[in-house]
């Protein structure tokens, strides 16, 4: 079965997505990450205020199968952190595009345009 890869986000080579709205950008994790996880049972995430750099590791993501990092798409200050999937973890494996990570103000908004379209983050889910 394919994947759901909504073409309004952009992606990581990693399985995560962003959206950008203005200097925000909301992260989670696709629907490709889920499936290959399976049932999630923990997440951990960064406090508010937090500064990440693109690519860095900013949470984790623990599954019965596996722990799994959760890496950055873009540089900026953590401005919210969805606390409630600390309680529902399970709520990642089942809407994986509306269970969002953080929402992060972007220090460089045009770092987003270097993440991958769907076209090629669907190339990459069938490597």
């Amino acid at each position: 079965m394919a994947s759901q890869i909504p073409s309004n986000l952009k992606y990581t080579k990693d399985h995560e997505w962003a959206l950008i709205e203005g200097d925000t950008v909301t992260v989670g994790i696709t629907d490709f990450a889920q499936s290959q996880l399976g049932d999630i049972v923990f997440v951990e995430l960064p406090e508010v205020g937090s500064e990440l750099d693109s690519g860095a590791t900013f949470g984790v993501v623990e599954s019965i199968k596996s722990v799994s990092d959760l890496y950055a798409p873009i540089t900026g200050t953590v401005i919210e952190s969805n606390t409630e999937l600390e309680s529902s973890p399970e709520t990642c494996n089942e809407s994986p595009y509306e269970s969002w990570f953080v929402k992060i103000k972007a220090t460089n908004p045009d770092e987003f345009n270097d993440l991958l379209s769907p076209e090629d983050y669907s190339a990459t889910c069938d490597d």
